[in-house]
């Protein structure tokens, strides 16, 4: 049995909510986003958000047009004012990426993805900078500098791939870079900007970067990556298998940024893991699945420790990268499908978000806080086999010794696995309809809520005895509230069809 100490050995860092990631921003405008991150709010209270495309030419900022025989350029807001009020309405602030490159302003031709993100660099530098200049004073403008001061400013995305950035021209980058960090300074010194936002197995950008901020001086307020630990596609229709490394290889990319940066001007900056997941695929069935859940706990377990955010990529399946999902459940990276459908992971940040801010113990299936309340949570979780090799143990057992107040605890416990809180392994039984009609998708909803279950348990010189038995692929989140028993003496259970007392 595992003693848990009686007293915190530290805080529990909430880093794993403090940002979430989404698809292109413009799809903030549709109603079963906002329903879904109204959901994700709601239940996990995520704080920044995070996607692509604010300058892409679907959002509609930049605008060229010729007047007077002379090229001029209008900047317009209209969508993203709709976006960022429906953010702000919702609670949660945007992580603002600047990019992609507007087609009118763009060097080439080049794009990623169904909806065609420029990923050129602008042919004039000067009109690049006069429209982040324009979006950041229009920000501080409507919402106020206070505001848009905790709204941190990343500019591109994983230039390090020539997907990207074209040619993955790291010079290129840097040019760029100075004079978006330096352009945002100019709208107000205390704006946050930062980069170089690359994906994994480009850790010698840090190094180059950190180089070149300190000989030319330009801003850095933080520093951000990616983290995924899949590896190549293997690709059949409307979908991906790939093979996945142990969930520590996260954990691992999310130190990287701080151990290379030692003796730099940007070591002690904070760290953003601006996107992380299993598989870097929105088409990975994996992502749909009890075991995913079970794989990434460890990781929302630890990983504050390492960074200041890392922001799951992403927080529902609208997400049209690969173009329109072609099934509810298509492998795509949400926490939810289209429709709220609520995946295991989701569950997993749900009960992440009944944690407590005390760190009382942490091991390799376990986590245990504490709320100022003297309410104490367990999540624990079966662990994974990520080869595929095998399916992983049937059963998992962990018995802990849990400090707790009172002479008995109400214990509360919440569970998804393969058969509960699993909606994927419903829809597959189903027959894995493309569409649910209106009376699947209750099922399915239905099917998505985790098992649930109470009683109490004796605390016996401060300690109550936990026994936990977990499935495949478990999740458990079991709360222990110490309980005043208020049950009247007159009560007896025995009468209560009329009978007289024994």
């Amino acid at each position: 049995m595992i003693r848990v100490p009686a007293e915190p050995v530290g805080r529990f860092s909430d880093a794993w909510r403090a940002c979430v990631g989404t698809g292109r921003i413009e799809l903030a405008l549709r109603r079963d986003y906002q329903d879904s991150l109204a959901l994700l709010r709601r239940d996990i209270g995520f704080r920044h958000i995070r996607g692509h495309g604010l300058l892409s030419d679907g959002m509609g900022v930049h605008r060229p047009y010729d007047h007077e025989g002379g090229r001029r350029v209008h900047h317009s807001f209209t969508y993203v004012d709709q976006v960022l009020d429906a953010y702000l309405e919702l609670g949660i602030r945007p992580f603002l990426e600047l990019g992609f490159m507007p087609s009118e302003l763009a060097s080439g031709d080049r794009t990623v993805f169904w909806w065609r993100g420029n990923v050129t660099p602008p042919r004039d530098h000067r009109e690049w900078a006069a429209l982040v200049r324009a979006t950041l004073t229009h920000l501080v403008d409507r919402y106020g500098l206070d505001e848009v001061r905790t709204w941190p400013v990343e500019v591109w995305n994983e230039p390090n791939l020539p997907d990207f950035w074209e040619h993955a021209d790291e010079r290129a980058y840097h040019r760029l870079y100075e004079i978006t960090a330096h352009t945002v300074k100019d709208v107000d010194a205390g704006l946050q900007v930062g980069g170089p936002a690359i994906s994994p197995g480009a850790d010698d950008w840090l190094d180059r970067f950190a180089e070149f901020a300190e000989h030319r001086d330009v801003p850095v307020d933080f520093v951000s990556k990616h983290a995924y630990t899949s590896g190549p596609a293997q690709h059949v229709p409307f979908g991906v298998h790939q093979t996945l490394a142990p969930a520590a290889g996260l954990l691992d990319q999310f130190a990287t940024p701080r151990e290379r940066l030692k003796g730099t001007r940007l070591a002690g900056l904070p760290v953003h893991i601006t996107e992380f997941n299993s598989s870097y695929r929105p088409d990975n069935p994996v992502h749909d699945t009890a075991f995913h859940a079970a794989y990434l706990a460890p990781v929302l377990a630890s990983g504050g420790d390492l960074v200041d955010s890392f922001s799951y990529w992403t927080f529902s399946d609208m997400f049209e990268e690969a173009g329109v999902p072609t099934a509810l459940f298509h492998g795509g990276f949400g926490l939810l499908t289209h429709r709220q459908v609520r995946k295991p992971a989701y569950h997993l940040y749900a009960f992440m978000a009944r944690t407590g801010p005390d760190l009382l113990a942490r091991g390799d299936d376990h986590l245990v806080t504490r709320h100022p309340d003297g309410r104490v949570t367990v999540l624990a979780w079966a662990p994974v086999d990520p080869t595929g090799e095998t399916p992983g143990p049937d059963r998992h057992v962990l018995r802990l010794s849990v400090p707790v107040g009172g002479p008995e605890v109400f214990v509360r416990r919440s569970t998804v696995d393969e058969e509960r809180g699993n909606a994927y392994t419903t829809w597959r039984r189903m027959g894995s309809p493309r569409s649910p009609k209106a009376g699947q998708l209750d099922v399915l909803h239905e099917a998505s809520e985790p098992a649930r279950g109470h009683h109490r348990l004796p605390v016996r010189e401060g300690r109550a005895a936990l026994d936990l038995t977990l499935a495949r692929h478990e999740v458990t989140l079991v709360e222990l509230t110490p309980l005043t028993d208020e049950t009247p003496p007159w009560w007896d259970e025995g009468r209560l069809l009329g009978r007289e007392a024994s």
